[in-house]
Order: structure tokens, then C-alpha cells, then sequence
């Protein structure tokens, strides 16, 4: 173990050797446009996890038992473009060395290094993102790797899936396939969406979970909150559907803005990530 242990000290942490799931805090936040705080997210994830209860009801499973080692948090440059290359050095050893990486953030700029590192060994890779924001955009503030462009990045390597949006820019929309899309407005009261969002998936799946795709009242530690967003079992739900009918191979779960006065949604972020590890290693 290096760093906070994900899981507190009863979990199962070990050396990275003999760890299935390896966990890469990436606290980063220079490209934020609004509030900035997300860089202390994977910090407070780390925290809040030493207060789950390991038995996870519903899979009959400890996941943690596969063993998990949690990187230290890394020093990050300031520029998106040499962030992307370095996660993606990171995720492409992962990967060649067996382990299913979880990646928590910071923004959303940490994703297309992830993505880019998992393509190299999976050809017919897709990407589901949750999210409320489509993130559509060719170049924001003077980038094309900004928080604002990771779908834009991703859509280049593989299709993709987005699931929850319901905030977007003129440009984005005219870049945005509809048949792919599926807007807040349409599925938050109904839930035959979820088939047609799995079957656009393909075998292999790179899932990218930003937190503002719950509605506010659930998780409000956010930099750019939307209303209108989905439920706790809405979003579970789509993820137990993905583990048990796709290959997973490797999430991350990105833009908690912690708030010392209300530590409610750093805990909602870390039983996120062990409950999705719950489904992915039962369905395995």
C-alpha cells in the first residue's frame, strides 16, 4: 500500500503484485472554469471509504478480497496535453499487467489518457460516460484537452455512449449523435432506456462516471451542478446491467468538489466505486 488505503485498514490492501484492482488518485483541477475544488476529490473518496462496510448486500461479495492497491496520489503538471500522456503511460501498464485500474479525479480532463492507454490492447473498445454535461467541444479555453473536450478526445479513438446530459453548447449539439445520446429529460422518469443504452455498448467497455449525472439534491459537491439529474438507483442500475452483460475494463469517477460541512457525497462517490467493483467482479 502507498497512500491512503481505498477501503480503510480492513480492506484487503496489498502490494501492487498480487492486487487485482489498483486504485490512481489524479488530482487534477487547472482546466476548471467555474469552481475549483475537484483536485481534492480523490483525497476525500480515500477518507470516506475507510467507512464502508466491505459485504456488499446485494452481490453476496467482498470485492476487496481480490486485493487492492492504492497509489499514492502523483504530482500532475499543469498542462492537459502531458496530463493525457501520463495517464496514459499508467493505464497502458495496467492493463499489460492484469489489473483493473479505477481512476478517481479531479476533472474530467483525466480521462482521454485512460482511455488512450486501454485502446492499446482492446481493438473493439467503447466508452459509456455518465455525465451531465456533453463535453462536446473541438477546443475550450485554449484546448482541445480541456474538461470541456474529453468526448470530443474519446469519440476520435472509439464510439461511445452518453448517458444523463443535459447541458451543451450550440456546437455541441450539431456534433452530437442523437441515436448515442440519452438525454436526462427522456429517461428520468422510465427505465426501458436501459436496454437500448447496453446494446449500443460494445464487448469491451471503458466507463466515465462524472458526478454531476446525479441530480443535485443527491450530489451537490460538484463544480458545475445541473438539475434535472438521475437517482442513486437509476445510476446503479445502468451500472449492474454493463457488468453483467459487458466486459469492464477499467472506470474512473470524476469532478467530487468536497465540502468540509457536508461529507454525505464523498461517501455516495466511494460506495459508487465499491459497489460498481461489487458487479464487476461478481459478473466476471
Amino acid at each position: 500500500m502507498n497512500g491512503i488505503p481505498f477501503g480503510g485498514r480492513e480492506a484487503n490492501w496489498t502490494d501492487y503484485s498480487s492486487a487485482k484492482i489498483v486504485v490512481f488518485p489524479a488530482p487534477y483541477d487547472y482546466t476548471a472554469t467555474w469552481q475549483k475544488g475537484a483536485n481534492l476529490g480523490p483525497e476525500a473518496i480515500l477518507e470516506a471509504s475507510a467507512h464502508l462496510e466491505l459485504y456488499d448486500i446485494e452481490t453476496d461479495i467482498e470485492v476487496h478480497s481480490h486485493g487492492i492497491y492504492t497509489f499514492k496520489s502523483p504530482r500532475l503538471t499543469k498542462s492537459p496535453e502531458k496530463l493525457t500522456h501520463f495517464v496514459k503511460q499508467h493505464f497502458s501498464s495496467f492493463i499489460k499487467d492484469g489489473k483493473f485500474p479505477v481512476m478517481l479525479g479531479g476533472n474530467h480532463s483525466i480521462t482521454p489518457g485512460a482511455v488512450q492507454g486501454v485502446k492499446e490492447y482492446f481493438s473493439d473498445l467503447s466508452v459509456l460516460q455518465l455525465d451531465a454535461h456533453a463535453d462536446l467541444r473541438e477546443s475550450y479555453n485554449g484546448s482541445p484537452f480541456n474538461h470541456a473536450c474529453v468526448m470530443a478526445r474519446v469519440k476520435e479513438m472509439c464510439p461511445a455512449v452518453q448517458v444523463g446530459i443535459r447541458s451543451l453548447d450550440r456546437e455541441e449539439y450539431e456534433k452530437l449523435d442523437e441515436s448515442r445520446t440519452f438525454f436526462a429529460k427522456d429517461i428520468v422518469f422510465r427505465d426501458d432506456w436501459v436496454d437500448n443504452a447496453v446494446t449500443l455498448l460494445s464487448s469491451h467497455v471503458y466507463v466515465t462516471i462524472d458526478l454531476d449525472v446525479f441530480d443535485p439534491s443527491v450530489m451537490p459537491s460538484t463544480g458545475t451542478p445541473e438539475p434535472g439529474g438521475l437517482n442513486w438507483y437509476q445510476i446503479i442500475g445502468l451500472l449492474k446491467r454493463v457488468a453483467s452483460e459487458k466486459h469492464v475494463v477499467g472506470f474512473d469517477v470524476v469532478e467530487l468538489m468536497p465540502n468540509k460541512h457536508n461529507k454525505a457525497p464523498d461517501f455516495i462517490a466511494a460506495k459508487l466505486v465499491y459497489v460498481f467493483l461489487s458487479y464487476i467482479f461478481k459478473y466476471r
